[in-house]
């Protein structure tokens, strides 16, 4: 990897500005190899070099990958006056990286959502051509049909314009209140829930719980999160 500035290597963990990083090599806080770094100007490999800050090892990331249980009632984005975001659910240190979301979803769909400062590789995943399968959970207010199987598979044409690629509807209750997982190969606005309104079976709720092979892990609660490991990160890249 090439070589970047002392104070940039401190300041993308997010756990310092540069400023604060100029401040702690001023104070010889900073050491690079077991010597102490004056100077934030001098450049080092921060994959190969041993980066150490008042004693403590320095973690460092090229890019950062997070996976989010999102819960209802926070916005995908990176801000928004309207209301809380999705950042708003991290620690300070990972809201000072650049994070940003992996697509959307909307203020009241729950689940799975990739937070990321590697812009390449996740425009990469949200780009139609390369038709990454998002699969939600869903209940529907009535009964669900084969029919309505038949018609998400087909490809949907909706009143309001919109064109559906074909998707996958797989029914697991049929009922007054019916369960279903729904596959898309895109993420228009509102997909789902413009789908099976067309339908008339309106959505009572949503939640993403996989995207491409990752599943959303079972073990965070809602409102938790956790770093991809290098082997889900590899996954994403080689759908891509």
């Amino acid at each position: 990897m090439a070589k970047e500035r002392l104070d940039k290597i401190l300041a993308s963990t997010g756990k310092w500005s540069r400023r604060e990083a100029k401040e702690l090599a001023r104070r010889g806080l900073v050491s690079v190899d077991g010597a102490a770094i004056r100077s934030v100007e001098e450049k080092f490999d921060p994959e190969t070099a041993e980066i150490s800050v008042n004693g403590q090892a320095l973690c460092y990331r090229r890019y950062t990958w997070i996976m989010l249980n999102k819960p209802a009632g926070y916005l995908s984005a990176t801000e928004d006056g309207r209301g809380a975001t999705v950042l708003d659910l991290l620690p300070r240190e990972l809201q000072r990286q650049a994070l940003f979301p992996v697509g959307r979803l909307d203020k009241d769909t729950e689940g799975l959502l990739l937070l990321t400062n590697e812009g390449g590789l996740a425009h990469a995943l949200l780009s139609p051509k390369r038709h990454v399968d998002k699969v939600y959970y869903v209940r529907t207010a009535g009964r669900l049909t084969e029919e309505d199987c038949r018609a998400f598979a087909a490809g949907m044409s909706l009143e309001d314009g919109l064109q559906c690629l074909p998707a996958r509807l797989e029914i697991l209750t049929a009922e007054e209140v019916s369960e279903a997982h729904v596959t898309l190969r895109e993420g228009k606005f509102h997909q789902v829930k413009r789908m099976l309104a067309a339908r008339e079976k309106p959505v009572l709720y949503l939640e993403r719980i996989r995207m491409g092979g990752l599943p959303l892990d079972p073990e965070l609660s809602r409102g938790a999160f956790r770093f991809l490991t290098e082997e889900e990160i590899e996954e994403l890249r080689a759908l891509v």
